[in-house]
């Protein structure tokens, strides 16, 4: 599919700074399959995965970055600090070196008159069918490519895992559209060309066992012509472009908290602004997983779901309204802070609302806790059976208590409940450990001014409206009551 090119794109290019031309996020929508006779079934069954992943509650994509620039610009460099930054999430890195064709017994002859440079010295077809099947969550054997001999090994290769992050980097990553459509951002670095060949005169020297005359004779040949022709003019579809590459702090920094903020939203966040899922760590990653396993002991149930929820009840907290303080501290200096919200309560849906109470009363000491239990039958039981709610609640901020948020049909009544006491909308936080999207869906179209804080969101409800893949019956489970 042919890119636009406006002036805009070469302005840009020529701002000494690192700079942002607009990020093209229409990597997140698979281009056309490679039409190519040589495409196998799966090759073709993994793009039609990818295709109904894109179209479902399926987990989310993973966050694919192309890195370019001239032969020794600093891309390695570059893509080695943004994953020791992103150490958090699972992220994997895919050189397009490791895709060069294996040179026949002919040209090995006459090697030094092989252009590495040119698009035709690398297997595109194979790189694009990398990248789609790590998109769909497939693993792939990425070859490994001898540079001493020009050969790729045939009995072994680098098992590479779907993860979080893809980073595909190498000089001409941009030059194909379909490799290139498949990316979510697009980072050019930018490196003097007496800094390129110096780096590239140690690099095979030392790492590739080239003499120097050969590496000169291969560069004034190939590598600047290629690119003048083929990487240079790539740049213009770069999102990102990193001036000194590795030594760029400030340009890496800023794509660094770019990609946490993709990583961090959930679609439905994209949807509501008024849903906040919690930041995924490894730590609550791992808690969930403990909480889900139908064979931990109530005990350990118990125990971990108290440290999630103490997690959601903190960042609930970090929504509602502060006034600066001043305070004097110890040494005699002044400290300007802020000073907590007064008028707040918190209210559980009973009974598994309850279980989020001692969280409450550890974060806010003598906090007052109303109650509301609603009779539930099926999807449609939506009987109000008791209410104890604080005389003055319509004068507070409200914590809404209830560890799963499924249907949405008995929370939408408790909240039409606290708005028929008196409650803002806006003043209501409603607090959950998993939350289903038909319930977000339900609540947030009804109850847009409110907030919903949730530590993760699930895939669905299955035709007995219970969250998948959800943690079962919470109150249960909490209190001992299952089977």
């Amino acid at each position: 599919m042919p890119e636009e090119t406006t002036t805009i794109d070469y302005v840009m290019e020529a701002a000494s700074g690192p700079h942002f031309s607009g990020l093209r996020l229409d990597g997140l929508r698979l281009s056309s399959p490679p039409s190519s006779s040589t495409s196998s079934p799966a090759h073709r069954s993994s793009s039609s995965n990818f295709s109904a992943i894109t179209d479902s509650n399926a987990p989310k994509q993973p966050f694919v970055i192309g890195v370019s620039g001239g032969t020794a610009s600093g891309k390695t460099t570059v893509c080695d600090m943004i994953i020791q930054q992103l150490h958090d999430h699972r992220v994997v890195l895919v050189n397009q070196d490791s895709f060069y064709r294996g040179l026949t017994s002919e040209e090995s002859e006459r090697v030094h008159e092989y252009n590495f440079d040119h698009p035709d010295a690398f297997d595109t077809e194979q790189l694009l069918d990398c990248i789609i099947q790590l998109k769909c969550g497939h693993p792939f054997q990425v070859p490994i490519y001898d540079f001493k001999k020009h050969r790729r090994s045939s009995d072994s290769f680098r098992l590479v895992n779907a993860s979080d992050v893809i980073i595909l980097e190498g000089i001409l990553v941009f030059h194909d559209p379909r490799v290139r459509n498949l990316m979510n951002m697009k980072i050019f670095v930018d490196t003097d060309a007496d800094v390129r060949l110096a780096r590239r005169i140690r690099r095979d020297t030392v790492e590739r066992g080239r003499d120097i005359n050969s590496v000169l004779e291969q560069y004034a040949k190939f590598v600047k012509p290629a690119f003048d022709d083929f990487v240079l003019p790539s740049k213009k579809y770069a999102d990102v472009i990193i001036p000194r590459g590795g030594d760029n702090h400030v340009a890496i920094d800023l794509i660094v908290q770019h990609i946490r903020t993709k990583l961090g939203q959930h679609d439905l966040c994209k949807i509501y602004p008024n849903v906040y899922v919690i930041q995924s760590t490894f730590q609550i990653r791992g808690m969930h997983t403990l909480i889900r396993d139908r064979e931990i002991s109530k005990h350990d149930f118990v125990f971990y779901s108290d440290r999630l929820i103490r997690l959601v009840v903190e960042h609930g907290l970090g929504h509602l309204p502060f006034t600066e303080k001043q305070v004097v501290t110890p040494t005699g200096s002044v400290y300007t802070g802020v000073d907590f919200c007064k008028k707040l309560c918190g209210v559980s849906i009973v009974r598994s609302g309850e279980s989020m109470e001692n969280a409450l009363r550890a974060c806010c000491k003598g906090i007052k806790i109303g109650k509301i239990l609603i009779h539930r039958d099926g999807d449609n039981g939506k009987q109000l059976i008791y209410e104890k709610l604080p005389k003055d609640i319509s004068e507070r901020h409200v914590l809404l208590l209830d560890p799963v948020l499924a249907t949405g049909n008995s929370a939408n009544q408790a909240i039409e409940l606290l708005i028929q006491k008196g409650v803002p909308e806006s003043h209501i936080i409603f607090l959950n450990l998993i939350s289903a999207p038909e319930g977000i869906h339900c609540v947030c179209k009804r109850f847009p001014s409110l907030k919903i804080v949730t530590s993760e969101i699930d895939v669905a409800l299955n035709e007995e409206f219970r969250v998948i893949p959800g943690m079962g019956e919470f109150g249960d489970r909490y209190f001992g009551t299952d089977d």
